[in-house]
C-alpha cells in the first residue's frame, strides 16, 4: 500500500541519464534508419558513408569509433563496401598496418541524397528546441563525449 500523502518518485531509469540518452538515440536514430534502409543501405555502411563524405580518408580505427563499430566487423564491412565500389581501401604510407580508407565517387553520388534527407530529418528533431538550445544541447553532448572518449 502506497501513502497517498507522499507522491511517488519517478522510476529510476527516467532520471537515468545513460538510459535517456539511449532512448533519445534509439527513437531520433530510428526514424531515419528506416530511410536507410529503403535507401538500399545498411545502418553501418550508411555510417561509414556518412563519415567519410566530407573526409579525405580515415583509417580503419578512427572509422571503427566514429561509426560505433567493432573494428574487425567494420574491417568485413569495408571489404565488401570496397567491392561494391563504394569506398577505397589503400595501405598508410608511413605504416601499412593502418589502412585508409576513402569514399568513392560511385559512394559519394550513392550518399548524397541520404545526407541530404540527414539534415532534414536532423532539423525536424531540432525545430521543437529552437536554434539556441538545438545548438546548446550539441555543444553539451560534444563535451559529454569529450570528456568520457578514451584517452
Amino acid at each position: 500500500m502506497t501513502d497517498s500523502s507522499h507522491p511517488a518518485s519517478p522510476a529510476f531509469v527516467d532520471g537515468y541519464l545513460p538510459y535517456l540518452l539511449a532512448r533519445a538515440s534509439h527513437l531520433v536514430s530510428g526514424e531515419f534508419h528506416r530511410q536507410v534502409e529503403a535507401a538500399g543501405f545498411s545502418v553501418p555502411e550508411w555510417r561509414v558513408l556518412a563519415t567519410l563524405a566530407d573526409r579525405p580518408e580515415c583509417t580503419i580505427g578512427a572509422l571503427a569509433d566514429i561509426t560505433l563499430t567493432k573494428q574487425p566487423t567494420l574491417t568485413k564491412l569495408i571489404d565488401r563496401m570496397a567491392a561494391g565500389g563504394l569506398v577505397a581501401r589503400r595501405n598508410g604510407a608511413q605504416d601499412r598496418r593502418h589502412a585508409l580508407v576513402s569514399i568513392t565517387p560511385r559512394g559519394r553520388a550513392r550518399a548524397r541524397a541520404l545526407l541530404a534527407q540527414a539534415a532534414a530529418h536532423e532539423q525536424q528533431v531540432l525545430d521543437d528546441f529552437g536554434a539556441q538550445q538545438a545548438e546548446q544541447l550539441k555543444d553539451t553532448l560534444r563535451r559529454l563525449i569529450a570528456l568520457h572518449a578514451p584517452r
